[in-house]
């Protein structure tokens, strides 16, 4: 028998002891058919019960005893419902139907109940269980997230200041199994972490990941073809699992999640409520003991705990995690300088790229490690990261063919070349290495001064880079010109030093 809702029961019982209704004139009046009426007035008569009884029981109360009273009493009944809770398990397990179960157990039982009176009896108990919602769920398919609308605190040491924190929950649907973790806030950074501390978790990943439609993983909802953010189609892709945002204003694609947000304001934010906590790292402590606490209690009308269900159907349903933690990700589309570099303004910092790119829109994905850069969805180039403010890395591939003859060159063979010179010459060409322009150009300098010494002598080079140094012009062009107009025996020390005084400006002030 179909149940039907508490109050219409109720009414059933009114109209028949208050108001002496027949079947006939009750089922017209509820629109519900007269054998359906007939077993409920049956099944109160006999347990002599009447109206004013149950008009003071609540809804859990008379439930039960009408399943009490309605419930089969034969043996075969008897036999099958001990299974009921062993059938609701298998269910989640991927490929068990009930009509596998029904084989099953008319291979122990040949006089047992058919097919049908099998799914109808299960049926009626499934109806009345407490998990009736989350029975479809199969095992290692779907992990729903979501943050708490309600947020809990930490207080500053020394200032007392109060900061509100995000409270973010996972939960299996198969088994329950539930993960809530604290994090400074819902942007993607912490969105990332958080997922991917849930999986670690969990020690799995599922088919699926369904998130509400939050900014940080979706940026355009849509009942159909939803948006989601390139970070997180990327941690998707790096688990090997799928994300399934919940559809806008359906609050049931995610009631496993909204329930589980419920039950974490019972059992964690009510357990936490009197506590102060001074970081993140020691609320979440508190936070994996009441969680601990959660995931271990039995569950209604199931002799068994979230844990233990977990254990039991889902954890070897889930997929293997990856040998290595998810490393957070970021994205930029950028153009590909004249140099065929890029420039990360995070890092104030140039990377190479193939020189016929240059003047392209690239895709750059950077850790915290690695700077990976793509052109059309083919990846181009890949540097380990560096944080040199106005540095270069360049891989010498990147480079024209014109180009890669100066990538041989680096700073300690110009400075050794420079010694055999003289110490001035040398000062000169540590002067121009550390210019702040690009490297290449800095080492053109340095090698258009070095190769001077194949046209003058070296006492001379010596002597001009002298000149430069004093006047602050360490550059090829000034040296040369030096010495093409014989200015390298030139000594300021021979002329007089003016008296100091505030009008003289002095050669550095042209500089």
């Amino acid at each position: 028998m179909k149940r039907i809702p508490m109050n219409k029961i109720r009414e059933i019982i009114r109209l028949h002891d208050e108001c002496n209704l027949t079947k006939r004139a009750i089922s017209r009046a509820l629109n519900i058919s007269r054998p359906v009426i007939k077993k409920y007035i049956e099944s109160i008569d006999s347990s002599g019960l009447n109206y004013q009884a149950i008009s003071t029981m609540d809804d859990d109360t008379l439930l039960s005893k009408l399943e009490d009273l309605t419930k089969p009493t034969s043996a075969r009944y008897a036999v099958l419902s001990k299974n009921f809770i062993y059938y609701a398990t298998e269910l989640k397990r991927t490929g068990v139907t009930l009509d596998l179960l029904w084989q099953e157990y008319r291979q122990k039982h040949p006089d047992g109940y058919s097919y049908s009176q099998f799914c109808y009896h299960y049926q009626v108990w499934r109806n009345g269980s407490y998990l009736s919602m989350h029975l479809t769920h199969k095992a290692g398919d779907k992990m729903f997230v979501d943050f708490t609308g309600k947020k809990l605190q930490i207080v500053d040491k020394h200032s007392g200041e109060i900061q509100d924190v995000e409270v973010f929950i996972a939960i299996l649907g198969a088994s329950q199994h539930t993960y809530v973790e604290a994090t400074v806030s819902q942007k993607k950074h912490d969105w990332l972490k958080v997922n991917s501390n849930a999986l670690e978790f969990f020690g799995g990943v599922p088919a699926a990941i369904v998130p509400d439609c939050l900014k940080t993983a979706i940026t355009k909802s849509h009942k159909y073809e939803p948006d989601i953010n390139p970070e997180y189609a990327d941690f998707a892709c790096y688990y090997n699992t799928t994300i399934l945002p919940a559809r806008p204003l359906h609050p049931k694609d995610k009631a496993l999640v909204e329930g589980a947000v419920k039950i974490a304001y019972t059992r964690i934010f009510a357990v936490l409520r009197n506590r102060i906590f001074h970081s993140i790292k020691e609320l979440n402590i508190a936070i994996r003991e009441a969680l601990n606490d959660h995931n271990t209690l039995p569950m209604q009308k199931l002799n068994m705990s979230r844990q233990q269900m977990f254990n039991q159907v889902e954890k070897g349903a889930l997929h293997p995690l990856p040998a290595q933690k998810y490393e957070i990700k970021h994205f930029k589309s950028l153009k590909a300088q004249f140099n065929y570099h890029i420039y990360l303004s995070d890092d104030k910092h140039h990377y190479s790229l193939p020189f016929r790119y240059r003047g392209k829109q690239m895709l750059v994905c950077y850790t915290d490690s690695i700077v990976e850069i793509f052109y059309k969805n083919r990846r181009i180039a890949f540097h380990k990261r560096d944080r040199s403010p106005n540095g270069y890395t360049t891989i010498k591939e990147h480079m024209p063919t014109a180009h890669r003859k100066y990538s041989d060159w680096n700073p300690q063979r110009f400075l050794r070349w420079a010694q055999n010179i003289g110490t001035h010459t040398e000062d000169v060409i540590t002067t121009t290495l550390k210019s702040p322009q690009h490297p290449e150009q800095s080492y053109k300098s340095c090698l258009g001064i070095l190769n001077l010494d194949k046209k003058y002598e070296k006492n001379r080079i010596e002597n001009a880079c002298k000149t430069a140094l004093y006047f602050n012009r360490c550059s090829y062009k000034t040296i040369k010109k030096i010495l093409d107009n014989n200015l390298d025996n030139y000594q300021p020390d021979l002329f007089c030093p003016q008296p100091e005084h505030d009008n003289i400006r002095g050669n550095r002030y042209y500089n």
